[in-house]
């Protein structure tokens, strides 16, 4: 597999139409299976659907990459896998929906309409904005996996403890033997190279 997580998608998606190409379809799961379920439990799935949507959307990716035709000039493949993760979503929506009206549901009522009342409603979903936001969730998340890869360790858990783990430029510099200025120092040299790779993962996508 590339050391690169996401390569310009009209190699891999090449190499997808292959069924047989194990490593390939490792590397666009690995790529894509957190957007998918994200926007799955964004759109109201719980853990169980939204874990059958990334399955049933990869077997749809599997079934229809064959013909599919990229065009990056267009964000073909972006509103591509949009569409099928929508129908998965929709599907699961069904499932639930025919479950809670099946004569061997539970017979409550205040059980099943409990049940009704947790379905989410798929024309109510403003489903491309949250595509967009689990997108660029997603960029920034391989951006910043990247990065940490290619840096030396201690140079990304300066950066870790001040912006993730939210700790004092004070306390950082003195774990690591260093001021304050240069902590500041690493800390934008991560950010920038975390920056750069959001950008070039952008014109791949």
């Amino acid at each position: 597999m590339s050391d690169d997580p996401i390569q310009t998608r009209t190699t891999l998606l090449e190499r997808l139409k292959d069924w047989r190409d194990n490593p390939s379809w490792q590397e666009f799961f690995n790529t894509y299976w957190k957007l998918i379920y994200g926007v799955a439990i964004q759109s109201g799935l719980n853990e169980v659907e939204a874990q059958d949507v990334v399955q049933e959307t990869m077997l749809s990716v599997a079934k229809h990459i064959p013909n599919f035709k990229y065009d990056r000039t267009l964000g073909s493949f972006k509103h591509w896998l949009m569409n099928m993760t929508r129908w998965r979503i929709n599907d699961q929506v069904r499932r639930r929906i025919n479950s809670v009206a099946s004569p061997d549901a539970e017979t409550p009522t205040e059980t099943k309409t409990g049940r009704v009342n947790k379905v989410p409603d798929p024309a109510s979903l403003d489903l491309d904005a949250l595509w967009e936001a689990e997108w660029e969730k997603n960029l920034l998340d391989t951006a910043v996996s990247k990065v940490k890869r290619e840096l030396e360790p201690e140079k990304y858990q300066i950066f870790d403890f001040l912006v993730n783990k939210e700790w004092p430029a004070q306390k950082v510099a003195d774990a690591f033997g260093m001021t304050v200025n240069q902590v500041y120092i690493a800390k934008h040299r991560v950010t920038e190279l975390i920056k750069e790779e959001i950008e070039r993962l952008k014109k791949n996508f």
